[in-house]
């Protein structure tokens, strides 16, 4: 009589299930508390014994253990991680910091979490990656270099923070968004991005900055909207002393939302291919 695959299968994770509840058993029973046992000894075998048990088994007063902390899981174990591609989004239990990446790693989506510090270790061992995505977290600190070792990032987004100022960047970058934040203008620097000459989307819209910073001529989106700007002059995107001079990428600019009267000054946007967009004063 032909052996059916289900009772096949339903056999096997049965006996699966007695082995490993046999081999439970006897390791526990390796752990029972021996003769001649001292009780200052007695602190590191329930130490043992606690680290064999699952996370939601009893201890000595009937209690449960606590759920473990999202920094004593693995990564892969917290997260969807496949080829190249590591996916924590809205962890639970609470992620606090970065995750311990896989070396290959080159995109990380760790999106809305509660991440507070990004540490100059985060990262330093990871060089393949090419994408980092933070968005929605609760970091208010990065290190300086914490992004520097990361030779082929070209893509970061720190937007939904709480930065006041702002890290060093890659040079290869050619997106970076810090959208809603809390920047403020001692905290970027005004060449912060004039070395990025690969630099395509800069997204600092909705933070607390008193001006613009150089943007780089390779810049083709910029948006800057809802800050505190209330000065704007000819060479902030344009060159006074060229009047010949045309910006050749830059096709969206957004600066509505801040306190500059746009009307004072009739060449600041001369070189530019299109005006900005929203509505000004």
């Amino acid at each position: 009589m032909e052996t059916r695959p289900g009772t096949f299968i339903s056999t096997f994770i049965f006996a699966s299930w007695v082995i490993l509840i046999s081999g439970t058993e006897q390791h526990l029973q390796s752990m029972e508390i021996p003769r001649n046992f001292d009780e200052a000894d007695l602190d590191t075998w329930t130490e043992k014994r606690d680290a064999f048990l699952p996370a939601d088994s009893p201890d000595d007063s009937g209690n449960i253990k606590p759920e473990a902390d999202a920094s004593d899981l693995p990564t892969c174990l917290l997260c969807v991680c496949l080829t190249g591609s590591v996916y924590c989004e809205e962890v639970d239990p609470d992620m606090t910091s970065v995750p311990a990446l896989p070396k290959e790693t080159a995109y990380l989506y760790a999106r809305y979490n509660k991440i507070k510090k990004i540490t100059a270790k985060d990262f330093g061992d990871i060089v393949t990656l090419k994408r980092i995505d933070l968005t929605g977290n609760l970091i208010s600190e990065i290190e300086d270099g914490a992004f520097m070792k990361l030779p082929l990032l070209e893509e970061l987004s720190l937007a939904e923070n709480r930065l006041v100022k702002l890290p060093m960047l890659p040079p290869k970058l050619t997106s970076f968004n810090a959208n809603h934040n809390r920047l403020k203008t001692k905290g970027v620097k005004a060449n912060a991005f004039k070395k990025l000459t690969k630099l395509r989307n800069l997204y600092l819209a909705h933070n607390e900055l008193e001006a613009v910073p150089i943007i780089p001529e390779s810049v083709r989106t910029f948006h800057i909207q809802n800050n505190n700007i209330t000065t704007v002059t000819t060479d902030t995107f344009c060159k006074s002393n060229d009047t010949y001079y045309i910006r050749p990428n830059i096709n969206e600019i957004r600066m509505d939302g801040n306190p500059v009267i746009l009307a004072k000054d009739p060449n600041l946007f001369v070189c530019l291919q299109s005006l900005p967009v929203g509505r000004y004063q």
